[in-house]
């Protein structure tokens, strides 16, 4: 039996990566920073048992804690998915953001060289890393130039991957995701933030919602198609870095236009404030996912649009 490490393991990537893993025969080791963060409800939602998984606080700040963690479990294959991973949080928080981000990579890299090096790493990288590029669509090859805090932490952890790759044959591949969503999405998140806003309008908790700047168009997909290619990712022959997207981008205003549209709410209580704009701004960004479904034999062709219903459906289907 297989055994897998999935560090950050109640997001939505985690969430969905562990339903897969355990469908595969895997034995599923999750991390959290703080059992008083654990809440088992998603993974129940999806058919995940308590008893098919095995939670575990874990410090990434702490090398000799991740070694331990390592020896203990003898993981075949470690997915990262931890990370500070809100740009915006990031401009307030640039130095936290910046250390966690790359130190807990370093700690990752360094443990696996030391103790493990047959183990197969998954980290989770970012489109944000490219920032403003001068051709689209964006491809692995593109120059990054990140714009942002995180972004900025992200492109360091991501050369840090490729380094111990290259100088000491690690098995460690860099998935970099575009925008993805599922209902497991952080509250904290564009598209969760329009719902969950857009449906306490509907139940008379607030009247407006407030939003930052609508003329940003992202490429946004299904976070459960995603976590199928990180796993297709780490069954290759060789490690590499790919791009995993949808490959189209779509105008953030056409996003909350279309939610209040399903929930019959007026687009006038679309209310944008400058003040909640980004102070360094991505107008448009999408990727070129043809790599990913040529070499993983990966499929995806699901518009944005389905997967808003897909989101609202299943806010719905709670409050019945």
């Amino acid at each position: 039996m297989k055994v897998a490490i999935i560090i950050g393991v109640t997001s939505q990537d985690g969430i969905y990566l562990s339903k897969l893993l355990i469908d595969k025969g895997y034995r599923v080791i999750g991390t959290i920073r703080s059992f008083r963060l654990l809440d088992l409800t998603n993974f129940h939602s999806i058919g995940v048992k308590s008893s098919e998984i095995i939670i575990e606080e874990l410090d990434l700040m702490d090398m000799a804690n991740v070694i331990r963690f390592i020896k203990k479990f003898q993981p075949d294959e470690i997915y990262n998915l931890a990370a500070q991973s809100s740009v915006d949080l990031s401009f307030k928080q640039s130095i936290g953001t910046f250390s966690f981000n790359t130190n807990s990579v370093n700690n990752l890299l360094e443990s696996i060289k030391l103790v493990s090096p047959e183990v197969r790493l998954y980290q989770a990288s970012s489109s944000e890393m490219y920032g403003r590029v001068e051709s689209l669509p964006i491809k692995i090859s593109t120059p990054m130039r990140p714009i942002s805090p995180y972004a900025i932490s992200k492109m360091a952890s991501y050369f840090m991957v490729k380094t111990y790759r290259e100088s000491y044959n690690i098995f460690a591949s860099n998935g970099v995701l575009f925008n993805h969503e599922s209902p497991f999405r952080a509250n904290n998140f564009f598209t969760k933030k329009i719902i969950n806003g857009a449906f306490a309008i509907k139940d008379g908790k607030q009247d407006f919602l407030e939003v930052g700047n609508l003329e940003i168009k992202r490429d946004f997909g299904y976070a459960k198609n995603y976590t199928e290619a990180m796993w297709k990712l780490m069954q290759q022959d060789n490690p590499m870095d790919l791009i995993i997207c949808s490959g189209k981008s779509i105008l953030l205003r056409d996003v909350v236009e279309y939610v209040f549209e399903r929930l019959n709410i007026d687009k006038s209580l679309i209310i944008e404030k400058k003040e909640l704009f980004r102070p360094n701004e991505i107008y448009d960004i999408y990727g070129d996912n043809s790599e990913a479904k040529k070499i993983l034999g990966w499929e995806y062709d699901l518009s944005f649009i389905h997967v808003l219903d897909i989101l609202i459906d299943y806010e719905i289907n709670k409050r019945l």
